[in-house]
């Protein structure tokens, strides 16, 4: 059984008249990448900030590694919450020993050196912070995280701002990192990246927890078929009658339908026939995390 690494319990926050956080409470076991999913104003950054201490709730209570001790939680946690805030005149290796002194950390050079090979960045270690992509810097930021070889890794919208490559290189450093059997926490609106390197998922609307599991149980937890007929007013009528189907979508010519997990396509066809409907079109199908994702908050 995989240990706790957080648990969130009826966390709730105002901002004046705005309940940013409604309650939420969730679980993240050890080696996770754990998904904080949500649209602008969800209550994801307010979460971490929370969780980090930065921000202080209103009702309800957290626990890292089952333990009350803040200062010996913050040592085994690396975070990265906003734009990274390095000095564009120094160097990576200089910026990074900045941040080593803050940390009080032994042998920093050894430590340095580790984490910017580790973040793809080691040829670059004497180049100007001013002279990185955003991309360059986003690693920079994260290998600053990294150093104190931290249990878990908090980031916030990791990839904001970034064109196609400098989202994949994070993207990748992201499941490099996760391999070592590190615990991540990941805010992010962006589905696609939710769904390609998280294994679990909360998804909140207005500080609500509205859904929560690993991402196969997310994506994989409904049952879809497509179906057609020549005579589509009177497929739309049938499914509409029946207790057991309902449409997901629809076009002119095809129509997702929501039926039961244990329904397949043969009973589907057989179905429709036993009504006098001929389909033209039968298949299975999956939804992406972004259909469920669009279904969930609507």
């Amino acid at each position: 059984m995989s240990t706790t690494i957080l648990q969130v319990n009826g966390l709730s926050k105002s901002y004046k008249d705005v309940k940013a956080l409604d309650n939420l409470s969730l679980d993240v076991k050890q080696g996770t990448v754990f998904g904080l999913l949500g649209p602008n104003g969800s209550g994801k950054t307010t979460t971490l900030g929370i969780l980090l201490g930065v921000i202080n709730q209103k009702s309800g209570n957290y626990s890292w590694f089952d333990n009350g001790d803040k200062t010996e939680n913050r040592r085994k946690i690396g975070a990265l919450l906003e734009t990274p805030n390095f000095y564009p005149y120094l160097s990576a290796v200089k910026n990074l020993e900045i941040v080593t002194k803050i940390k009080n950390i032994d042998n920093p050079l050894s430590q340095i050196e580790s984490v910017l090979k580790e973040v793809n960045l080691f040829e670059r270690k004497d180049s100007k912070f001013r002279t990185f992509s955003l991309g360059m810097k986003q690693r920079l930021a994260i290998a600053s995280a990294l150093l104190g070889s931290p249990e878990v890794l908090v980031l916030d919208e990791p990839t904001n701002g970034l064109d196609p490559q400098g989202i994949a290189e994070i993207r990748e450093l992201i499941q490099k990192i996760a391999n070592d059997n590190r615990t991540i926490i990941i805010a992010s609106h962006i589905l696609d990246e939710i769904e390609k390197v998280c294994t679990h998922v909360a998804i909140l609307k207005f500080g609500k927890l509205i859904k929560q599991g690993t991402i196969g149980e997310i994506i994989g937890g409904e049952n879809y078929v497509i179906i057609a007929s020549r005579d589509m007013k009177k497929l739309l009528q049938v499914i509409n009658e029946d207790n057991e189907m309902s449409v997901f979508k629809k076009t002119e010519t095809e129509v997702i339908v929501k039926v039961d997990k244990e329904t397949t396509t043969k009973k589907v066809n057989q179905f429709f026939f036993d009504k006098g409907i001929v389909l033209s079109q039968l298949k299975a199908h999956s939804e992406s995390l972004e259909t469920q994702f669009l279904e969930i908050i609507k």
